[in-house]
This record gives C-alpha cells, sequence and structure tokens, in this order.
C-alpha cells in the first residue's frame, strides 16, 4: 500500500514499502483542472521531471530486533564499525519512520485520538528507547554513533509528543492524555541533560538545537539511503536521428537544387531565388521533422534510467526505469478512470503521468534485509504559479444579519496511483489533494470500491 502525506508548503510525501518481489511497477497519475491552462509548453516534460520529482530509496527490515542482535555482537568484536553503524542507523531510521506515521494518524483522527492509542504508541516508543539503551558500547568508536543515534530519537520524541499535546481537542480526556505526555517529554529531556548530549549555548537557541538535530538525522539517514545516478536514455538514438534527417533533407535539396538549375538552366537571378527558397524550406521542415519523428521513437519508452547502489559495499543493487509525460483522460486504462469517477466532465483536464518499473537484487542488499523503502517526494509549486491570487467573498444570513466572509480560492487536483508487485494484483488508491496558490490545504484518502463478486481481503 502507498501512503501520501502533506510536508511543508506544496511537498507531497510518496512512500511505499518493496517487499519479497523483486519486480516493481508505480504509475502516479495527477488530474490537473484545466482552467489552469498547464500543457508541454508552459511546464515541459523534462522540467517538471527535474524540478519536481525526486526519489530515496532506504533499507527497510520487518525484523526490529536485529540491529539489537547486531549490537551486541559489535560489542563482542564480530561486527565491524561501518556494520555497526549501518545496524544502528536502521533501527533508528525505522523508529523515526514509525513515530511519524503513527503521530499523524493520531494528529488527524476526526474525533480525537482516544487515550488507549495515545498510551499505546507511547508505550511502544518507550520500550524501543529502552531496548537501545540497554547496550551502551564501551568502545568510543562505536560510542559515537550511539551518542548521536541516542541524542536525536530522545528530542524527536519529544517533539513529535509535543505536536501531539498541540493538537488535541479540548474535551474528553485531554487533561489526563496532555499530562502523560508532557510527563513523557521532561523524562527524554532529563536523559539528554543527564548524558550531556547538547551544550547549554546549543539547547537555549532554538535554531541552533534545531540546526544540530537536522545535521544528526542527515547522519542517521546516509548510511541506509543507496546512492543512485540517474541518466537520460536515447541520447545516441538522437544523435543518429538527427543525422539521418539531416542526411536525407540535404540529399531532397541538393537534388530539387540540381533540378532547378538543370531546369532554368545557368546562374540567373531566378536560379537564385528557387534555390534560396528550397534552403528556406529546408530550415523550416527540418527540425519539426526531427521532433515529429523524436517523439514518434520515443512514445511510450523510458527517457531515464536510475540506478542504485549500497553506501557500504557500493555494490549495484537495483535499476529503475522511469517515465514521465501527459496524457489526454481518454487514452487511460479503464481502471484508472473507474478510481477516477466523478460527477463532472473529466474532458478538460490535464494528466500528469510518473511510471517507473524497477527491478532490485535482494542478495546484494547487507546481510538481513531484503526490503527497500521508497520515498518520493512530489513538489507542485510549479503549479501554484499557474493558480489565481486572492480571494473572493461568500455571504451568509445569521441571526438576521447578512456578514460577508472573504474565501481563498481553491483548486482540487486528483492523485490516482497503481502499484503492482511481482506477479500480485495492482493495488489503485486515490487522493485528493486541496491546494490554493499559497499551500497544500487538505489531503483526503478517497476508498476504492470493489468490484463485484471480488474475494475479500485476508
Amino acid at each position: 500500500m502507498i501512503s501520501v502525506e502533506r510536508k511543508d508548503g506544496f511537498a507531497l510525501k510518496i512512500s511505499r514499502i518493496l517487499r519479497e518481489a523483486t519486480e516493481h511497477r508505480l504509475d502516479i497519475y495527477l488530474f490537473i483542472p484545466g482552467e489552469l491552462g498547464l500543457n508541454t509548453n508552459v511546464v515541459p516534460e523534462e522540467e517538471f521531471y527535474h524540478g519536481a520529482i525526486h526519489v530515496q530509496r532506504t533499507y527497510f527490515s520487518d525484523q526490529p530486533l536485529l540491529p539489537l542482535v547486531h549490537s551486541r555482537l559489535a560489542r563482542r568484536g564480530k561486527l565491524t564499525t561501518e556494520q555497526y553503524r549501518l545496524s544502528l542507523s536502521l533501527y533508528a531510521y525505522q523508529y523515526v519512520v514509525g513515530l511519524e506515521q503513527s503521530s499523524h494518524k493520531l494528529r488527524n483522527e476526526k474525533d480525537g485520538a482516544s487515550q488507549e492509542a495515545i498510551e499505546e504508541v507511547i508505550a511502544l516508543a518507550q520500550d524501543i528507547l529502552r531496548r537501545l539503551r540497554r547496550n551502551v558500547p564501551t568502545d568510543q568508536t562505536l560510542l559515537k554513533y550511539y551518542v548521536n543515534i541516542d541524542n536525536y530519537l530522545s528530542w524527536f520524541t519529544e517533539q513529535r509528543l509535543l505536536s501531539l499535546v498541540a493538537h488535541l481537542p479540548r474535551s474528553g480526556d485531554y487533561k489526563t492524555t496532555k499530562s502523560l505526555l508532557l510527563e513523557i517529554c521532561d523524562i527524554e529531556r532529563q536523559h539528554r541533560d543527564k548524558q550531556q548530549y547538547n551544550s547549554s549555548h546549543t539547547t537555549e537557541a532554538l535554531s541552533r538545537i534545531s540546526n544540530k538535530m537536522r545535521l544528526l538525522r542527515r547522519l542517521i539517514e546516509y548510511p541506509v539511503t543507496l546512492k543512485e545516478k540517474t541518466r537520460e536514455l536515447g541520447g545516441g538514438e538522437q544523435k543518429l536521428l538527427k543525422a539521418g534527417v539531416t542526411a536525407v533533407v540535404m540529399t531532397s535539396v541538393s537534388l530539387a537544387a540540381y533540378e532547378v538549375r538543370e531546369t532554368l538552366g545557368g546562374i540567373s537571378l531566378m536560379v537564385i531565388f528557387a534555390l534560396a527558397l528550397l534552403y528556406a524550406l529546408r530550415e523550416l521542415f527540418k527540425d519539426d521533422l526531427r521532433n515529429t519523428l523524436w517523439r514518434w521513437l520515443r512514445k511510450g519508452r523510458p527517457k531515464w534510467r536510475r540506478q542504485y547502489f549500497d553506501v557500504h559495499s557500493t555494490q549495484l543493487v537495483g535499476r529503475q526505469l522511469e517515465w514521465f509525460d501527459y496524457r489526454r483522460p481518454s487514452r487511460l486504462s479503464e481502471e484508472i478512470l473507474a478510481a477516477r469517477h466523478a460527477n463532472v466532465s473529466q474532458r478538460e483536464e490535464v494528466v500528469m503521468h510518473y511510471g517507473s518499473h524497477s527491478r532490485m537484487l535482494p542478495t546484494r542488499f547487507l546481510s538481513g534485509y531484503e526490503q527497500t523503502r521508497e520515498l518520493l517526494h512530489l513538489d507542485l509549486s510549479l503549479l501554484s504559479k499557474l493558480m489565481e491570487k486572492g480571494s473572493h467573498h461568500v455571504y451568509q444570513l445569521k441571526e438576521g444579519q447578512v456578514s460577508r466572509q472573504p474565501v481563498e480560492k481553491r483548486y482540487l487536483i486528483n492523485l490516482v496511483t497503481r502499484e503492482i508487485q511481482g506477479q500480485k494484483p495492482p493495488v489503485i488508491q486515490r487522493w485528493k489533494v486541496v491546494m490554493s496558490r499559497s499551500k497544500i490545504v487538505e489531503i483526503e484518502e478517497i476508498p476504492q470500491r470493489k468490484p463485484a463478486g471480488s474475494p475479500p481481503e485476508t
């Protein structure tokens, strides 16, 4: 399953877990309102791909205790420093991802998160941190990695729990839940002070402590993030096509010039005008012919290849082919149109499509890890520039009085994804993304209707 979250500004974070299957296909469709006037001339495909789509792959494990086993082995001298760092970073990274998802879910509960749900998240967080702190290494080389990770996880836990306090509804068990969350935050704060992880000079300024923790986050993610290289495909074909079109056009022009000279005789003013017209036609049609043939040749074929390498061993662990293009709604598959179902005509919508086909090599992964997590950051700021500024007013009648309320103009973008892992059937999901010129306002996942006669989920 794919999850979509709103980040700051215009960014969407699309995440998924690539499990045991070695082949994975992903299609993302953005249905853009026609009133924005979007087309390939306004936002070219290459510009949107390079400026708005950012992909990141990290290791992922469904065995959360494996890094702790590695930690004990490291203390016995059976693991190298790099292996210990990678294992502990993966443990911390998965904890961070899990707490982010849990806190995000609790904050988005329509009726407010229950005290039982919050207590369950707190208990899991405390248990994970307790397990980590049972195995403090004595080797100074290993200790510096442990200190950085423990420092960040303590601060991150406090920040996430404080954000829950800030978004709790002021009703029900608010006071009890708030006191419980603040108690855990105080425990983590005292833990960092006792261990002297941060100087008073750093903790007194919010900007300093925030920048330090952002750096520690990058240090945690670096060992578990796969290196990548992106290459544009078709460079050789494009050169051959250019040479072929030039040869054909030049041959045609030369033959035409020869016929003109034979027909009109020697060099004369008429011959000069005729040759000038032929060369003008050559320049007029050469580029159009080359571009048309290039689009026909590359239609439906991948445009970029992304290669993934393990940070530690530098081995190639996976490849991915990628597409990005504009499509007409009438040319989409029936299952995508069914997922996009709407009560209004879609003929004016513009569809932006991103597709990927990846093949991973789990046998080259770090021992014990056979899965990866993909993060696709989608920046919609290029679309926000096409949206109108300002707001309009709506009039309301309240208690016999007419009030005028300003309403910011908003646009609805439909996001549809299709994911195929190995030989499994495709999983299709849909989200409504509400945007204004200033930010992404809201994201809502729309449950998909099951086709008649489909078997129940297991």
